[in-house]
């Protein structure tokens, strides 16, 4: 199944990238993961959305060649952070790429809650009618105090958070059989 990470922070060592890189490695054998980099995205302009520039049209060609979409969110303020709310724009406009695309949500944080607002923001948003993705419910991945869950290389470490994330892209993958076969 070829799914595209979509990473709500754009910094070098984010915590959530790295969440993003280890279910990329993890499950290579299972899911072919394409990390999206969302910093070349221009901020979404209305008047430019018909003739998007190129960075926008790869953008959404990638997500629309996509089975699934892997959102993989930072909380700001208690929110989803204002880069990823530009790359969801750019996706809910003209082409609406996310149309019946399954989504599953991710976040991690130093925080206890591991992006719980932000994720809860995202999901509310993905059901727009500019996108209208289904998303796998049931199976929440919080990653809180992430800084002692991944060693100084980026790596998941904290075995109890590994062996979840294995049942739920097991869930994930089930779940997502029947949507799949639409983009076959």
């Amino acid at each position: 199944m070829k799914v595209v990470a979509i990473v709500g922070s754009i910094r070098k060592d984010s915590y959530n990238l790295q969440l993003a890189k280890h279910v990329q490695k993890r499950y290579a054998d299972q899911l072919e993961v394409e990390i999206l980099d969302l910093a070349p995205l221009p901020m979404y302009n209305q008047d430019i959305e018909l003739n998007a520039p190129q960075e926008v049209l790869d953008f959404k060609a990638k997500v629309n060649e996509a089975d699934a979409v892997l959102w993989v969110t930072p909380e700001y303020n208690s929110t989803i952070p204002g880069v990823l709310g530009n790359a969801i724009d750019w996706l809910s406009r003209v082409e609406k790429v996310m149309n019946g695309k399954p989504s599953i949500i991710m976040g991690s944080s130093m925080g206890i809650l591991g992006s719980v607002k932000a994720q809860m923001h995202l999901r509310d948003i993905l059901f727009a009618s500019g996108l209208n993705s289904p998303v796998l419910g049931g199976n929440e991945v919080y990653i809180g105090a992430a800084h002692e869950k991944f060693d100084a290389e980026g790596n998941l470490t904290d075995e109890a958070t590994i062996a979840f994330l294995d049942d739920v892209i097991a869930n994930f993958q089930e779940w997502t059989k029947p949507y799949v076969k639409q983009y076959v």
